[in-house]
């Protein structure tokens, strides 16, 4: 069976669902084909289906059991069900860019299955089973859109980007190697910064204005995508390796063991419950809000710098909190 043959049975079939009367003639009219097509096509659906398609001079084309569907897409329910979750997840993260495409993917194949089945699958998905993101981020689906076309097909951007830690905007031009949505809800353009001269993260939600230029690009030679998302620790890009150790009391060290924070992490037990955790990133920041998270559960051991770091944040965090008491007074 053709391309061609299977849309024309697509749309045979949705005529014939339809209460106006459908003869021979209408159809070819509507699909601009002559009459005997039609009729071979409906014969082909009755011999190759089973259709239970009929013809009754008041009624025209029909189905006798209004039930059935024309199995173009073998699919089973369990593997529409995960395509129905699979949008459900993918409005509650950064991917929500997706997310309407994929709906509407999954409103036409559930065309071909039983009401009931679909709405049966729509009430678990709605009751039963709930995604939640964290914070939301205001994604500019234009500016997403482009990052991808601008990946596909090796172009150039220029962007005008907003950053937080400095509260200032930049203009930049950019290489843009992939797309990499972190945790679900953070969406970040990974490429070579012209400005910089290195392979930088940036925030696709923090672009405030991109244009896709003429410029074509090679990836440097020695990017490798999976060697460079393995060296990071949460979205942190850095410099040179470092190994960070960092000990976890009893009480917190069933959280750490139970996932795999770093693909280098390594544990060590204690015999009192408590465990050190080993990983080698680049860049610190992000370990030391990530430590912080976990209050006086968690004690840095390594490396001196990062030991430095986290004594002063927390006397700094101390200062606040003592002058906050102090002028509540």
């Amino acid at each position: 069976m053709s391309r061609i043959q299977l849309e024309r049975l697509l749309k045979i079939d949705e005529l014939i669902r339809k209460p106006e009367r459908q003869t021979a003639q209408a159809l070819a009219d509507v699909l601009e084909v002559s009459e005997r097509t039609i009729r071979d096509d409906i014969a082909f659906m009755r011999d190759r289906f089973h259709a239970p398609v009929k013809f009754h001079r008041t009624h025209g084309y029909h189905y006798t059991e209004p039930t059935w569907r024309l199995p173009t897409v073998q699919l089973t329910k369990g593997e529409l069900f995960a395509l129905t979750l699979g949008a459900r997840m993918l409005e509650a993260c950064a991917g929500s860019a997706y997310a309407l495409d994929l709906r509407s993917a999954i409103t036409r194949l559930t065309e071909r299955l039983p009401e009931q089945t679909w709405l049966d699958f729509q009430q678990i998905a709605e009751d039963r089973l709930v995604f939640r993101s964290g914070a939301e981020t205001n994604l500019n689906l234009d500016v997403w859109q482009q990052l991808e076309e601008a990946c596909r097909e090796s172009k150039q951007v220029w962007m005008s980007y907003y950053t937080a830690s400095r509260n200032a905007t930049s203009e930049r031009v950019l290489d843009p190697y992939l797309l990499h949505i972190y945790r679900g809800t953070n969406p970040y353009v990974i490429g070579w910064c012209h400005k910089r001269d290195e392979v930088r993260w940036f925030r696709v939600d923090r672009i405030r204005e991109l244009k896709l230029l003429e410029d074509s690009f090679e990836r440097k030679p020695d990017f490798n995508a999976k060697d460079h998302l393995e060296m990071i620790f949460q979205h942190e890009v850095g410099g040179v390796p470092v190994t960070v150790r960092i000990w976890f009391d009893a009480k917190t060290a069933p959280y750490i063991r139970e996932r795999r924070w770093h693909p280098t992490q390594e544990l060590e037990e204690h015999e009192d419950g408590a465990v050190t955790l080993q990983i080698v990133v680049r860049g610190i920041n992000d370990v030391k809000r990530w430590v912080l998270g976990y209050g006086r559960g968690a004690r840095v051991l390594e490396p001196p710098e990062l030991v430095t770091v986290m004594k002063e944040e927390i006397e700094l965090m101390n200062y606040n909190y003592l002058n906050s008491s102090k002028s509540n007074e």
